[in-house]
């Protein structure tokens, strides 16, 4: 049995068919797929360190952070779950330099579907990865914008005429409304959207689809968390956005134990 300590970090992906798939933790660079079909299990070591400056923590904020950095890092910042907030733009920021690379560029509103239909919103550099992570199946580009803002003020928008969140337990059941077609919802966006927005709308109508390295589909989703339990082990029978699905519908959110000390171990 193979044994691998260290601190738990959000899984990186690229897009293939499947997705691959892969943890940074300790030293080790793993590639996660090939422990499809195997008894993997993760245990929490009850030691908690923040992504950004290291310092041990006793609870997460933000899916990572110690308090301090909770209140002071950009990563942090408002704007992260609601881009109509971000004031980059003007000049205004936690930390202009890490604004220009992340706020001020170029920012995608879409369309994706995980189960239904959803918004949302990402810097065009995180096209794919942003998708992958939210357990898209398919999504769609509708907008292109110039920076964080103008991208937020599209998306809420649209939120009047599309939801903007997953239905994560429907996701991780593979439970997908096939008869949406992605192509006819843009062009209703279009329709719906203040004319103001539709100079920023794209004509790349490409669907991106997504599949994932998983075995079999849980019925039903039973979520693991390391606030309450300290193990998580069993057969792993996928993975699809940040969940590793294990059999007996099993599921564990890797991104949100960002920074937990773990021992993963492999058979």
């Amino acid at each position: 049995m193979k044994k691998i300590q260290g601190s738990l970090l959000k899984m990186q992906s690229e897009l293939n068919d499947p997705v691959d798939y892969f943890l940074h933790i300790g030293d080790e660079k793993l590639h996660v797929n090939e422990f499809i079909d195997k008894v993997v299990s993760i245990k929490y070591l009850n030691e908690i360190h923040c992504i950004r400056c290291g310092r041990k923590t006793s609870k997460s904020f933000h899916q990572g952070y110690c308090y301090p950095c909770y209140r002071t890092a950009p990563e942090t910042d408002a704007c992260i779950l609601k881009p109509e907030l971000c004031r980059a733009h003007e000049g205004i920021s936690r930390d202009m330099e890490w604004s220009k690379e992340h706020c001020l560029q170029d920012h995608v509103v879409y369309l994706a579907i995980s189960s239904g239909l959803k918004v949302g919103v990402t810097r065009i550099a995180q096209v794919p990865t942003r998708w992958i992570d939210q357990g898209a199946s398919y999504a769609i580009k509708i907008a292109l914008a110039p920076n964080r803002y103008t991208a937020g003020l599209i998306e809420v928008d649209l939120k009047k005429h599309f939801a903007d969140k997953t239905n994560w337990r429907s996701m991780l059941a593979n439970k997908i409304d096939k008869e949406i077609r992605l192509i006819d919802q843009k062009a209703q966006a279009k329709q719906k959207v203040k004319k103001e927005f539709t100079d920023y709308f794209t004509d790349d109508d490409e669907i991106v689809e997504i599949n994932y390295p998983v075995i079999a589909y849980p019925e039903k989703v039973k979520s693991i968390n390391f606030e309450k339990e300290s193990e998580v082990s069993g057969k792993l029978m996928g993975i699809k956005g940040q969940y590793l699905i294990f059999e007996n519908g099993v599921v564990f959110n890797v991104r949100r134990h960002n920074g937990f000390e773990v021992e993963i171990a492999m058979k």
